[in-house]
Protein backbone atom coordinates (compact mmCIF):
# COMPACT_ATOMS: atom_id res chain seq x y z
CA UNK A 1 0.00 0.00 0.00
CA UNK A 2 1.12 3.56 -0.73
CA UNK A 3 2.32 5.56 2.24
CA UNK A 4 0.11 8.42 3.46
CA UNK A 5 0.94 11.80 1.96
CA UNK A 6 1.55 14.34 4.73
CA UNK A 7 1.80 18.10 4.18
CA UNK A 8 3.81 20.00 6.80
CA UNK A 9 3.68 23.75 7.38
CA UNK A 10 4.16 26.17 10.28
CA UNK A 11 4.30 29.84 11.25
CA UNK A 12 7.80 30.05 12.76
CA UNK A 13 9.43 29.70 9.38
CA UNK A 14 10.95 26.83 7.43
CA UNK A 15 14.25 26.92 9.36
CA UNK A 16 12.73 26.69 12.85
CA UNK A 17 13.67 23.89 15.24
CA UNK A 18 10.02 22.90 15.71
CA UNK A 19 9.32 22.15 12.06
CA UNK A 20 12.45 20.02 11.85
CA UNK A 21 11.18 17.89 14.72
CA UNK A 22 7.74 17.63 13.12
CA UNK A 23 9.20 16.58 9.76
CA UNK A 24 11.34 13.89 11.40
CA UNK A 25 8.30 12.47 13.20
CA UNK A 26 6.03 12.59 10.14
CA UNK A 27 8.65 10.75 8.04
CA UNK A 28 7.97 7.74 10.26
CA UNK A 29 4.31 7.81 9.16
CA UNK A 30 4.35 8.66 5.47
CA UNK A 31 5.72 10.64 2.55
CA UNK A 32 6.28 14.24 3.59
CA UNK A 33 6.05 17.48 1.62
CA UNK A 34 6.87 20.81 3.30
CA UNK A 35 5.50 24.20 2.30
CA UNK A 36 6.30 26.79 4.96
CA UNK A 37 6.92 30.53 5.28
CA UNK A 38 10.39 31.89 4.56
CA UNK A 39 10.30 33.95 7.76
CA UNK A 40 8.39 33.98 11.09
CA UNK A 41 4.65 34.62 10.73
CA UNK A 42 3.50 34.37 14.35
CA UNK A 43 0.25 36.15 15.17
CA UNK A 44 -0.82 36.36 11.53
CA UNK A 45 -4.07 34.54 12.21
CA UNK A 46 -5.80 33.50 8.99
CA UNK A 47 -4.33 36.31 6.91
CA UNK A 48 -3.86 35.69 3.18
CA UNK A 49 -1.90 37.64 0.60
CA UNK A 50 -4.08 39.77 -1.68
CA UNK A 51 -2.82 42.40 -4.09
CA UNK A 52 0.82 41.48 -3.63
CA UNK A 53 3.23 38.93 -5.07
CA UNK A 54 3.64 35.45 -3.65
CA UNK A 55 7.01 33.80 -4.11
CA UNK A 56 7.75 30.10 -3.82
CA UNK A 57 11.09 28.34 -4.12
CA UNK A 58 12.26 24.78 -3.60
CA UNK A 59 14.74 24.30 -0.78
CA UNK A 60 17.09 21.47 0.19
CA UNK A 61 16.63 21.72 3.94
CA UNK A 62 15.26 18.35 5.04
CA UNK A 63 16.87 15.08 4.03
CA UNK A 64 14.82 13.11 1.48
CA UNK A 65 11.90 15.55 1.77
CA UNK A 66 10.55 17.87 -0.92
CA UNK A 67 10.40 21.32 0.67
CA UNK A 68 9.34 24.77 -0.47
CA UNK A 69 9.55 28.14 1.23
CA UNK A 70 7.00 30.85 0.52
CA UNK A 71 6.89 34.59 1.06
CA UNK A 72 3.27 34.18 2.15
CA UNK A 73 1.41 33.44 5.35
CA UNK A 74 0.75 29.97 6.78
CA UNK A 75 -2.70 29.94 5.15
CA UNK A 76 -1.07 30.97 1.86
CA UNK A 77 1.33 28.05 2.19
CA UNK A 78 -1.50 25.51 2.44
CA UNK A 79 -3.27 27.10 -0.52
CA UNK A 80 -0.08 27.04 -2.61
CA UNK A 81 0.51 23.42 -1.62
CA UNK A 82 -2.98 22.39 -2.71
CA UNK A 83 -3.11 24.28 -5.99
CA UNK A 84 0.52 24.20 -7.15
CA UNK A 85 2.93 21.95 -5.24
CA UNK A 86 0.71 18.90 -4.84
CA UNK A 87 -1.46 19.66 -7.88
CA UNK A 88 -3.59 16.54 -8.41
CA UNK A 89 -2.40 14.79 -5.26
CA UNK A 90 -4.52 15.02 -2.11
CA UNK A 91 -2.80 14.95 1.28
CA UNK A 92 -3.99 12.35 3.74
CA UNK A 93 -2.99 14.65 6.61
CA UNK A 94 -1.94 18.27 7.11
CA UNK A 95 0.15 19.11 10.16
CA UNK A 96 1.38 22.50 11.30
CA UNK A 97 4.09 23.33 13.84
CA UNK A 98 5.58 22.41 16.11
CA UNK A 99 5.06 25.99 17.25
CA UNK A 100 7.47 27.63 19.69
CA UNK A 101 4.91 28.93 22.20
CA UNK A 102 1.38 28.37 23.42
CA UNK A 103 -1.71 28.43 21.22
CA UNK A 104 -4.20 27.63 23.97
CA UNK A 105 -7.55 29.35 24.62
CA UNK A 106 -8.04 32.69 22.80
CA UNK A 107 -4.61 32.50 21.15
CA UNK A 108 -6.05 30.06 18.63
CA UNK A 109 -7.67 33.07 16.89
CA UNK A 110 -4.33 34.82 16.41
CA UNK A 111 -2.28 31.73 15.67
CA UNK A 112 -0.56 31.31 12.33
CA UNK A 113 0.13 27.69 13.30
CA UNK A 114 -3.57 26.97 13.65
CA UNK A 115 -4.48 28.98 10.56
CA UNK A 116 -2.56 26.47 8.45
CA UNK A 117 -4.44 23.62 10.12
CA UNK A 118 -7.80 25.39 9.79
CA UNK A 119 -7.10 26.08 6.12
CA UNK A 120 -6.57 22.34 5.71
CA UNK A 121 -9.89 21.66 7.44
CA UNK A 122 -11.63 24.16 5.14
CA UNK A 123 -10.36 22.12 2.20
CA UNK A 124 -11.69 18.95 3.81
CA UNK A 125 -8.38 17.40 4.91
CA UNK A 126 -7.67 15.97 8.37
CA UNK A 127 -5.50 18.64 10.00
CA UNK A 128 -3.58 19.18 13.24
CA UNK A 129 -1.77 22.16 14.73
CA UNK A 130 0.97 21.28 17.24
CA UNK A 131 2.39 23.77 19.76
CA UNK A 132 4.85 23.55 22.63
CA UNK A 133 4.34 26.03 25.47
CA UNK A 134 7.99 27.08 25.37
CA UNK A 135 8.94 30.21 23.41
CA UNK A 136 12.67 29.50 23.29
CA UNK A 137 14.20 29.08 19.84
CA UNK A 138 16.17 26.19 21.40
CA UNK A 139 13.16 24.58 23.07
CA UNK A 140 13.44 20.88 23.99
CA UNK A 141 10.87 18.85 22.04
CA UNK A 142 12.10 15.41 23.07
CA UNK A 143 9.24 14.75 25.51
CA UNK A 144 6.51 15.41 22.91
CA UNK A 145 7.75 13.48 19.86
CA UNK A 146 6.04 10.25 20.92
CA UNK A 147 2.73 12.07 21.46
CA UNK A 148 2.98 13.89 18.11
CA UNK A 149 3.48 10.53 16.40
CA UNK A 150 0.61 8.83 18.22
CA UNK A 151 -1.88 11.67 17.73
CA UNK A 152 -1.08 11.90 14.01
CA UNK A 153 -1.35 8.12 13.67
CA UNK A 154 -4.75 8.12 15.41
CA UNK A 155 -5.99 10.73 12.93
CA UNK A 156 -4.67 8.71 9.97
CA UNK A 157 -6.20 5.49 11.34
CA UNK A 158 -9.56 6.76 12.57
CA UNK A 159 -10.04 10.21 11.03
CA UNK A 160 -11.70 13.27 12.49
CA UNK A 161 -15.01 14.92 11.52
CA UNK A 162 -15.03 16.98 8.32
CA UNK A 163 -14.31 20.63 8.94
CA UNK A 164 -12.52 19.97 12.23
CA UNK A 165 -8.86 20.63 13.02
CA UNK A 166 -7.15 19.56 16.22
CA UNK A 167 -5.38 22.20 18.30
CA UNK A 168 -2.73 20.30 20.27
CA UNK A 169 -0.69 22.07 22.95
CA UNK A 170 2.08 20.47 25.00
CA UNK A 171 3.46 21.67 28.34
CA UNK A 172 7.15 22.58 28.41
CA UNK A 173 9.61 19.91 29.49
CA UNK A 174 9.55 19.58 33.28
CA UNK A 175 11.32 17.42 35.83
CA UNK A 176 8.36 15.02 35.95
CA UNK A 177 7.13 13.16 32.88
CA UNK A 178 4.04 14.47 31.09
CA UNK A 179 0.94 12.80 32.54
CA UNK A 180 -0.87 12.09 29.27
CA UNK A 181 -3.48 13.66 27.00
CA UNK A 182 -6.72 15.49 27.77
CA UNK A 183 -9.37 15.97 25.08
CA UNK A 184 -10.83 19.26 26.22
CA UNK A 185 -12.38 22.60 25.37
CA UNK A 186 -10.86 26.02 24.81
CA UNK A 187 -10.50 27.97 28.04
CA UNK A 188 -12.37 31.26 28.52
CA UNK A 189 -9.46 33.66 28.65
CA UNK A 190 -8.05 36.71 26.87
CA UNK A 191 -5.04 38.94 26.48
CA UNK A 192 -5.27 42.21 28.40
CA UNK A 193 -3.23 44.47 26.13
CA UNK A 194 -1.26 47.55 27.03
CA UNK A 195 0.28 49.83 24.39
CA UNK A 196 3.50 51.54 25.40
CA UNK A 197 4.08 54.90 23.72
CA UNK A 198 7.68 55.23 22.55
CA UNK A 199 9.80 57.37 20.26
CA UNK A 200 12.33 56.30 17.65
CA UNK A 201 15.76 58.01 17.28
CA UNK A 202 14.19 60.54 14.90
CA UNK A 203 11.60 61.57 17.48
CA UNK A 204 8.71 59.87 15.71
CA UNK A 205 6.10 58.27 17.93
CA UNK A 206 5.39 54.54 17.79
CA UNK A 207 3.60 52.01 19.97
CA UNK A 208 4.76 48.70 21.40
CA UNK A 209 2.09 46.20 22.36
CA UNK A 210 2.54 44.48 25.71
CA UNK A 211 0.10 43.03 28.21
CA UNK A 212 -0.85 40.05 30.32
CA UNK A 213 -2.78 36.85 29.79
CA UNK A 214 -5.93 36.69 31.92
CA UNK A 215 -7.65 33.36 32.52
CA UNK A 216 -11.27 33.66 33.70
CA UNK A 217 -11.91 29.92 33.52
CA UNK A 218 -11.93 27.91 36.75
CA UNK A 219 -12.97 24.64 35.11
CA UNK A 220 -10.88 21.49 34.95
CA UNK A 221 -11.97 20.49 31.44
CA UNK A 222 -10.13 23.14 29.42
CA UNK A 223 -6.76 23.48 27.72
CA UNK A 224 -5.28 25.95 30.22
CA UNK A 225 -5.99 23.56 33.11
CA UNK A 226 -4.49 20.66 31.16
CA UNK A 227 -1.23 22.48 30.42
CA UNK A 228 -0.94 23.79 34.00
CA UNK A 229 -1.34 20.22 35.26
CA UNK A 230 1.24 18.75 32.87
CA UNK A 231 -1.11 17.19 30.31
CA UNK A 232 -1.17 17.64 26.56
CA UNK A 233 -4.35 19.49 25.57
CA UNK A 234 -6.24 18.43 22.43
CA UNK A 235 -9.06 20.78 21.43
CA UNK A 236 -11.19 20.03 18.33
CA UNK A 237 -11.70 23.34 16.48
CA UNK A 238 -13.95 24.39 13.60
CA UNK A 239 -14.03 27.30 11.19
CA UNK A 240 -17.81 27.72 11.45
CA UNK A 241 -17.93 30.57 13.98
CA UNK A 242 -21.72 30.82 14.01
CA UNK A 243 -23.06 31.28 17.55
CA UNK A 244 -25.89 28.81 17.01
CA UNK A 245 -27.28 29.30 20.52
CA UNK A 246 -27.79 33.02 19.82
CA UNK A 247 -29.96 32.59 16.72
CA UNK A 248 -33.14 31.75 18.64
CA UNK A 249 -32.57 34.52 21.18
CA UNK A 250 -32.13 37.19 18.51
CA UNK A 251 -35.11 35.89 16.53
CA UNK A 252 -37.33 35.84 19.62
CA UNK A 253 -36.18 38.95 21.51
CA UNK A 254 -35.58 41.56 18.83
CA UNK A 255 -38.44 43.74 17.64
CA UNK A 256 -38.43 42.68 14.01
CA UNK A 257 -41.74 44.40 13.18
CA UNK A 258 -40.36 47.83 14.03
CA UNK A 259 -37.20 47.07 12.11
CA UNK A 260 -39.21 46.12 9.03
CA UNK A 261 -41.42 49.22 9.37
CA UNK A 262 -38.36 51.44 9.21
CA UNK A 263 -37.35 50.16 5.80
Amino acid sequence: MAKPLILVSNDDGITSRGIRVLVDVMKQLGDVVVVAPDSPQSGMGHAITIGNTLRLSEEEIFQDVMAYKSSGTPADCVKLAKHYVLKDKKPDLIVSGINHGSNTSISVLYSGTMSAAIEGAIEGYPSIGFSLCDYSSQADFSHVEHYVYEIAKQVLDFGIPKGVALNVNFPPKRNEAMKGIKICRQARAKWQEDFEERYDPNGRKYFWMAGNFVNFDKGEDNDEWAIANNYAAVVPCQFDMTAHHAIAQINNDWDWENLKAGL
